[in-house]
């Protein structure tokens, strides 16, 4: 489904993959793979042995933290301020 909404924003922009050019949403969803990759954020936490004080987030919540992070890494991009 993302890489559909992708392909569908570069057609109406004209389509601007030939081109070289990049555009915001491309560079925040790059943004967010190497903050996520390097983070571990919206993955869910690896079980080990001795006590664990909560339990793994659920899918939906892994989803909704990687589309906030999405959501910040593209007001990054566009040069609005962020909220924390």
């Amino acid at each position: 489904m993302l890489v559909a909404s992708r392909l569908e924003g570069c057609m109406e922009a004209g389509g601007s993959i030939g081109n070289g050019v990049r555009s915001n949403q491309d560079i925040a969803l790059d943004l967010l793979k190497f903050v996520a990759g390097s983070t571990g954020y919206g993955r869910p936490a690896v079980p080990s042995t001795g006590f664990s004080g909560t339990g793994a987030p659920k899918v939906e919540e892994q989803i909704n933290q990687l589309l906030d992070l999405y959501s910040r890494c593209l007001h990054v991009v566009d040069g609005k301020a962020v909220k924390a």
